[in-house]
């Protein structure tokens, strides 16, 4: 069956919506390492009402995949299959209230950290220096300068795939070291942190730290994603990966960054095989070196192409 007349066949199954709904979207444009395939049908829902319509109606052996403005995330040459959700600017609302800031999984870190920084909500100055989107930060637990999501979030709320919103509370989330519990075909969508009142010039200065210290360290001018491995138990992976000589290590178009060894960068016309072959090359030298596996953090999703280009 060629994709096209299986796409076609995807959207006559599908619900009715408000929101844009489409078939064989080209997705990498999406994504920072901008590579990878098409999503078999591509859904930007209206709003919290139209994503729960249609999760209500949509048959339970679609596949659903959600995705923010895709920081951590690779999405391979071959594409996504059945539906992939893009949580945009609509779940994108930020509101203080008090010492507690309420942000929907659309909203990005950054402004999120921005908004605080406002109003004198202190805290959570860290986001500042996580690359994606409020619900991505649930989905792994994100973390940057020494602390992490886990320790700020008051309440959470996520639809099943039955539509239903459910309300979370932290001892609920299960959070783990960039992980959390909750069923992976759950979709959240908003969430309450806890901040302190401060002062806004010093919540501006610490902000300004966190950006000096990414310029400095990260390859943020770069096509490249967040932290590619997780840090195992008492050891930080970007220090293996240059003990194991894999500093400018490349693979096709993708290379291990000069600048922090835990990032992968697109020097140019990469495609998501070459990010994965390259990961897989990393993990290998490190494991050789010193008998440590490294786990993956960048999200991979999709599918390789097929022998001949084929999905």
């Amino acid at each position: 069956m060629m994709a096209a007349e299986r796409n076609v066949g995807l959207m006559e199954r599908l619900p009715v919506a408000r929101g844009r709904i489409a078939a064989d979207v080209p997705i990498h444009k999406y994504t920072w390492f901008r590579v990878g395939g098409a999503a078999e049908v591509l859904f930007e829902p209206a709003d919290l009402d139209d994503l729960a319509t249609f999760l209500a109606g949509l048959e339970r052996d679609i596949p659903v995949t959600v995705i923010g403005v895709a920081s951590n995330l690779l999405v391979r040459d071959g594409g996504v299959a059945g539906v992939v959700i893009r949580l945009g600017r609509r779940f994108a609302d930020i509101r203080v209230e008090g010492d507690q800031i309420a942000a929907g999984a659309g909203a990005t870190d950054i402004e999120v950290a921005r908004a605080c920084r406002d109003a004198g909500l202190a805290g959570l100055e860290f986001l500042s220096g996580i690359p994606g989107t409020i619900g991505g930060a649930l989905r792994m637990n994100a973390g940057a300068y020494g602390r992490e999501i886990a320790e700020v979030v008051v309440s959470a709320e996520a639809l099943d795939r039955k539509g239903a919103l459910q309300a979370l509370t932290p001892a609920d989330l299960g959070f783990g070291y960039r992980s959390c519990a909750i069923d992976p075909d759950w979709v959240f969508v908003a969430c309450r942190l806890a901040g302190t009142l401060g002062d806004p010039s010093a919540i501006a200065a610490r902000m300004r730290e966190i950006a000096e210290a990414r310029a400095e360290s990260q390859p943020i001018r770069m096509r490249t994603g967040g932290s590619t491995f997780k840090n195992p138990p008492g050891h930080t992976a970007w220090r293996l990966i240059e003990e194991a000589g894999c500093r400018g290590l490349a693979v096709g178009g993708a290379a291990v960054s000069d600048q922090h060894c835990n990032f992968l960068i697109n020097t140019g016309g990469a495609t998501a095989a070459d990010f994965e072959a390259l990961g897989e090359e990393v993990r290998r030298r490190v494991r050789e070196h010193c008998d440590i596996d490294l786990e993956w953090e960048i999200q991979r999703i999709g599918e390789p192409l097929a022998p001949g280009g084929g999905q």
